[in-house]
């Protein structure tokens, strides 16, 4: 299955608030992605062969730039996300996986970590973001860009392995104060704004600046692998249909959206290996 269409039936999932049937799942236990954003947090849950059984979102203000700044109000989110979900599976959900930003302090790292078992799951591992991106779609040489509600986020990877990473607190929060500021309107009704799909257009050419910050930021963090010819944006504040535009024009460089920009990270999170040495 091509993962656009894996994508389309994860947010149909979410949408409908359906479970894939049990005797649809590969034999094994249920692996989930706890993907902390800053303006959104989702719970992905895969089967043993990395097919997407059931999902939620939720709308929330817990985090930002990766680092958790409601502890109570995190822990609370994930609880009820993971409650609502095993009712629907009518099981519960164990083993979870979680994702920070390239370059997070150790301590913000650990935060993330409590939060996910705090919320009753067993931690499987903390991956960096644009990695687990680049685990959903396949990606094992070149370069990945996570642009999240508080940070963008690059990896350039050679053989599966990370070579480098580097992060900036330039997001889609950053999108929206700009936007606030040019309607003279409160966040929320400028956040709201920008999430309208029929107000894009005149959307993007308010906020256009700050992603060319973003393009450039990548643009230059890439000058060190002239060889690089693709470039993978994922997240959700590169939902925007000319933002693919602005990156190529500022990079040179082909770049690659897919379907659903905003589910990419939570699927590639948990993707996690088995205990069992799954690879």
């Amino acid at each position: 299955m091509s993962t656009d269409r894996t994508l389309r039936d994860f947010a149909e999932l979410i949408r409908s608030g359906d479970v894939l049937p049990a005797e649809r799942r590969a034999p094994g236990p249920l692996k989930i992605g706890v993907d902390l954003g800053t303006a959104n947090l989702v719970l992905a849950v895969l089967d043993a062969a990395n097919r997407p059984v059931a999902g939620t979102t939720y709308r929330s203000t817990v985090v930002r730039d990766g680092i958790v700044v409601d502890y109570i109000g995190a822990v609370r989110a994930v609880r009820e996300m993971k409650a609502a979900l095993e009712e629907r599976l009518g099981e519960p959900l164990i083993r979870a996986a979680a994702a920070i930003p390239p370059g997070i302090h150790s301590g913000s790292t650990k935060a993330i970590g409590n939060v996910v078992e705090a919320a009753d799951f067993e931690l499987a591992e903390i991956v960096d973001e644009p990695a687990a991106a680049a685990r959903f779609l396949g990606i094992a040489d070149g370069a990945v860009v996570d642009v999240g509600g508080g940070t963008t986020g690059i990896s350039v990877l050679k053989g599966g392995e990370v070579l480098a990473s580097f992060d900036e607190a330039t997001g889609g929060t950053h999108m929206t104060l700009v936007l606030a500021g040019a309607r003279g309107v409160s966040f929320e009704e400028a956040e709201a704004e920008k999430l309208d799909p029929a107000a894009e257009r005149d959307v993007f050419a308010v906020i256009r600046p700050v992603a060319d910050k973003m393009a450039s930021i990548v643009a230059r963090f890439l000058e060190a692998y002239p060889d690089l010819d693709s470039v993978h944006i994922v997240g959700g504040a590169c939902s925007f249909s000319d933002f693919e535009q602005v990156f190529a024009k500022q990079t040179g460089r082909r770049i690659v959206k897919p379907a659903e920009p905003l589910l990419v990270t939570p699927l590639g999170i948990a993707m996690f290996p088995q205990a069992t040495g799954e690879k």
